[in-house]
């Protein structure tokens, strides 16, 4: 049993393994816990590895994130920490849509557009890519998702609008750690009353952050483009955030 109750199942009971998470269910059909693994994976697959203490660390920041995030009015689907590694959080049907936020070219915006990494977007981009390894996560338009069917044209507007809503709430908190919010994605999903919740992560995994005074990238692309550090910058990101001083 848990501090509050909620009765876990089996670790043999998983019900999805991604990347980087596991995906248990719990008593409650409505709630499942995420169990944060030290997997790295980049270039969809294609190079993987560990990193001792990434799990530790994304599970804490994704925790630290959603709380803030939620405090100023962006619903979410975190419940609570349950360990080092693992958190509870509501069962919501994952939209197959990835919603990424630039403010400064970076990664694949620079390779497809031949834009020098580090420039300023005027203002902040927002793209969609389709949620499909197989496919390679291709970028596609507003006109694709609702071809596909992938979400409501009502839920492309919302899954902008609290996208840009959570960009310029993530930019305040990180300016004041010292660091650049460069891009990240969010996923999003509908609870059992169809609510659109954001989900899935937010950790140096799924974010760029850049320190604001010496541009020392603190986050996947130190696993990417192998740079080395990595498990120590995104310790970095979380002593920022005001975490312990050890995970």
């Amino acid at each position: 049993m848990t501090e509050e109750g909620e009765t876990v199942m089996s670790e043999s009971s998983f019900l999805y393994e991604g990347k980087a998470k596991k995906i248990y269910p719990t008593d409650d059909p409505n709630v499942v816990r995420v169990e944060y693994k030290d997997d790295a994976t980049a270039f969809n697959g294609e190079k993987k590895g560990s990193v001792p203490g990434k799990g530790e660390l994304n599970n804490r920041i994704s925790a630290l994130l959603f709380t803030y995030l939620g405090k100023r009015g962006i619903p979410h689907h975190f419940i609570r920490t349950l360990s080092a590694t693992e958190q509870l959080v509501k069962r919501v049907n994952i939209l197959p849509v990835e919603v990424v936020v630039r403010n400064r070219v970076a990664g694949s915006l620079a390779r497809r557009l031949g834009l020098k990494e580090g420039s300023l977007c005027p203002s902040p981009l927002v793209e969609f890519y389709y949620k499909n390894d197989e496919r390679g996560d291709p970028l596609i338009t507003e006109d694709h998702i609702a071809l596909m069917e992938l979400a409501s044209r009502e839920q492309i507007r919302q899954m902008r609008e609290r996208a840009l809503q959570v960009n310029e709430l993530l930019i305040e908190l990180m300016t004041e750690k010292g660091v650049d919010l460069i891009d990240f994605k969010l996923e999003f999903g509908q609870d059992e009353n169809g609510k659109l919740l954001l989900a899935d992560e937010i950790s140096p995994d799924t974010c760029r952050f850049w320190d604001r005074g010496t541009g020392k990238k603190l986050d996947k692309d130190r696993f990417r483009h192998s740079l080395g550090g990595v498990e120590d910058a995104y310790y970095e990101i979380w002593t920022r955030l005001g975490g312990e001083d050890r995970v």
